[in-house]
């Protein structure tokens, strides 16, 4: 008996698993190639992040304020101001009615000019332009 058709299959099986090696070698090296592109591009993008936020630390905070008619006239009215003024004085200089929900209305658009860095609350319910 011989072992000749024994050695030539397995002469077949070593070459399909060496090509199939091979092909897998060149996958990993395309895969590696592209591994350290993306994380190239990770390394970009957070280097990006902390430029983009040291930045933003140092701009000044927006100070746009909401759309309606009342604000661009209360900074007037803080803009010509010799001190500080309180909701109902506000109110009452915008030709609002001293009610209760008028004077509430006026101390929230007052707070919100606060957030936005244009005013600031001196004390408990007075306001003055920051400087």
């Amino acid at each position: 008996m011989s072992i000749q058709p024994l050695l030539d299959a397995l002469d077949l099986q070593e070459d399909a698993a060496r090509a199939l090696a091979d092909d897998l070698r060149g996958q990993i090296q395309e895969l590696q190639g592209r591994l350290r592109d993306a994380e190239t591009q990770l390394e970009h993008l957070a280097i990006t992040r902390r430029t983009v936020t040291a930045l933003a630390d140092r701009l000044p905070a927006q100070t746009t304020p909401p759309e309606h008619p009342d604000y661009p006239r209360i900074i007037a009215l803080f803009n010509e101001a010799a001190g500080p003024l309180r909701a109902r004085d506000v109110c009452g200089a915008l030709g609002h009615e001293p009610l209760p929900k008028n004077i509430e209305g006026t101390r929230a658009k007052l707070k919100r000019l606060v957030k936005l860095d244009v005013l600031i609350e001196v004390d408990a319910g007075s306001f003055t332009k920051k400087q």
